[in-house]
């Protein structure tokens, strides 16, 4: 795997069109397929909307982070300060992108972001808890699985349409490296 070189950036309203596009194709529908995150078979429907984009990048400490390759949106991630950790989610990768070292070298960006601007030392993540691929993934990066669950958002259609009655989200944690 090499490092591929990416510009990292904090999204504008501006960007939303391109992130939900990104965000729909990591996760939902048949071009999902062409990665290993996909959704498809649990949801449909939306995974993300313009007006949560929109709260996302206005509400105070809280970012969408992009990584983008030669000006193309390739990568992002929602980062926020909350409940003294920060928080990672909407973490997407260009299907045709994925297994490239992308996804990693991003995460460990939002890594440094959370430490560096809001001085956090934890992260959390939200994750449905039978995507085991997913947190396998996530394991390897150095999350771990706290046993803390929640209730899927069934009803709420900005989550998409789950295909099952069983999904939960469960509650990742990783200590952060100290920065230099």
């Amino acid at each position: 795997m090499t490092s591929i070189p990416l510009l990292f950036r904090t999204a504008t309203a501006a960007d939303i069109p391109a992130l939900i596009n990104l965000v729909t194709a990591a996760y939902r529908g048949q071009a999902s397929r062409a990665g290993w995150t996909t959704e498809a078979d649990i949801l449909e429907g939306q995974r993300i909307d313009a007006a949560g984009l929109e709260a996302d990048i206005a509400r105070e400490r809280s970012v969408i982070l992009l990584a983008e390759v030669d000006g193309v949106l390739r990568g992002c991630c929602h980062l926020a300060d909350e409940d003294g950790h920060g928080y990672f989610g909407m973490f997407a990768v260009d299907p045709q992108q994925q297994g490239s070292g992308l996804g990693k070298q991003l995460m460990a960006q939002a890594e440094r972001y959370v430490q560096q601007h809001w001085g956090r030392t934890t992260m959390q993540m939200t994750v449905i808890d039978c995507r085991s691929e997913l947190i396998a993934f996530y394991q390897r990066r150095g999350y771990v699985r706290t046993g803390i669950t929640k209730p899927f958002p069934y009803g709420d259609e900005r989550f998409g349409l789950p295909k099952r009655d069983d999904l939960r989200f469960e509650i990742l944690q990783k200590t952060l490296e100290p920065q230099a």
